[in-house]
Order: C-alpha cells, then sequence, then structure tokens
C-alpha cells in the first residue's frame, strides 16, 4: 500500500508508528506521551484560533 495519495495526517502517523517502534518504546509510555502532545497541541491550536501566537510555534 502506497502512502503517497495519504493524507498528511495517515502519514504523519505513519512516521510516527515506524519511530515508536524502532525505539520499541512500550506501548504504555507511547499512550502517555502521546496525551501530552494532544493537550499541547489543543493548547497552541487554541492560542492560534484566540490570535495569541501564530501558526508555526
Amino acid at each position: 500500500m502506497s502512502l503517497e495519495n495519504a493524507s498528511d495526517e495517515v502519514k504523519l502517523a505513519v512516521d510516527l508508528i515506524m519511530l515508536l517502534e524502532s525505539h520499541q518504546i512500550p506501548a504504555q509510555t507511547v499512550l502517555a506521551a502521546l496525551e501530552i502532545v494532544q493537550r499541547d497541541y489543543a493548547n497552541k491550536l487554541k492560542n492560534v484560533e484566540s490570535g495569541s501566537q501564530s501558526p508555526e510555534k
């Protein structure tokens, strides 16, 4: 299956999965870290939407 035509989200997800699997990080650690990342990016998005931060940050 080619990722050539996949959405950016799918491409990023595949890259992250490959990176995490190559480092043999335990699933529980990955999920805990992803929760932190999700909160961080949700806050960034909220800040961008409120105009207090540029999208690149």
